[in-house]
């Protein structure tokens, strides 16, 4: 006896109308029912029968007389299924892994305004770092390195008008100040990907950070780990970016 493939719907009329919906999900415009009954294999009556099932539930439309597309109602449900998505619920899996590997605090960070928010955080009493930010705090975009991956994605125009209310104000030595030196470094951001914060911040305290983006492709929230300066380990970086990129990919983006 075969063993049932359990990713296979055990009512067969179900997996007809999965079929028949890949076929529709396929293509831009409405499918004639010779086309799905050939590339789904089924008779013509069959498929017809499911297919008026399906309209009947709004999961396909009829647009014109013997030809069909997805309904409206898929979009809907779609829908709802993205405002359930939460960034924190998907990644808090992925940085416990990342802590374990490295053993130093790994942070999850949103934009709010000029500032990143930060909104979740895995770590140890062994990374003995000095400042802990909290859930909940706040730091100026142009002094972190996620904030840094959220300026990068602006336009040149909105870089300058953030410096020109924030003043670029500085906490340490390293801090970016200077326009010009923000703008080769959101250069950089782009070109590599990936951002860094070498005490900008706080003295003693370095960073890197990957995107996270949601289906759509807009950057959502930004992970980072830091470490004491002389801990961080360039061998973390690919899998901070791959951190990044599962979390992405479990909210729906297919960059």
């Amino acid at each position: 006896m075969t063993k049932k493939d359990p990713q296979t719907p055990s009512i067969q009329v179900l997996s007809r109308a999965f079929a028949l919906l890949d076929v529709l999900a396929s293509h831009q415009d409405p499918v004639p029912l010779k086309d799905l009954s050939e590339r789904t294999g089924l008779h013509p009556s069959t498929a017809h029968r499911i297919l008026n099932d399906l309209a009947a539930g709004r999961l396909v439309d009829r647009p014109e007389a013997g030809a069909y597309r997805l309904g409206m109602r898929l979009l809907e449900l779609g829908n709802l299924v993205k405002a359930r998505l939460d960034v924190r619920d998907a990644a808090i899996g992925p940085m416990r892994e990342l802590h374990k590997l490295t053993h130093q605090p790994v942070n999850l960070s949103v934009r709010q305004g000029d500032e990143i928010v930060y909104i979740e955080r895995t770590y140890s009493e062994r990374s003995g770092m000095q400042v802990v930010r909290a859930v909940g705090g706040r730091a100026p975009l142009h002094l972190t390195s996620v904030g840094k991956l959220f300026l990068a994605h602006e336009d040149p125009q909105r870089v300058r008008a953030y410096a020109t209310r924030t003043g670029l104000a500085g906490h340490t030595r390293n801090s970016l100040t200077d326009l010009t030196a923000l703008e080769r470094e959101l250069a950089r951001v782009r070109r590599d990907a990936v951002a860094r914060d070498d005490e900008e911040l706080e003295l003693g305290v370095r960073c890197m950070a990957a995107g996270i983006f949601d289906d759509q492709g807009k950057l959502v929230a930004g992970l980072s780990v830091s470490a004491p300066a002389d801990r961080l380990e360039e061998s973390w970086l690919d899998r901070v970016k791959g951190t990044a990129s599962q979390i992405s990919q479990s909210l729906g983006f297919r960059g």
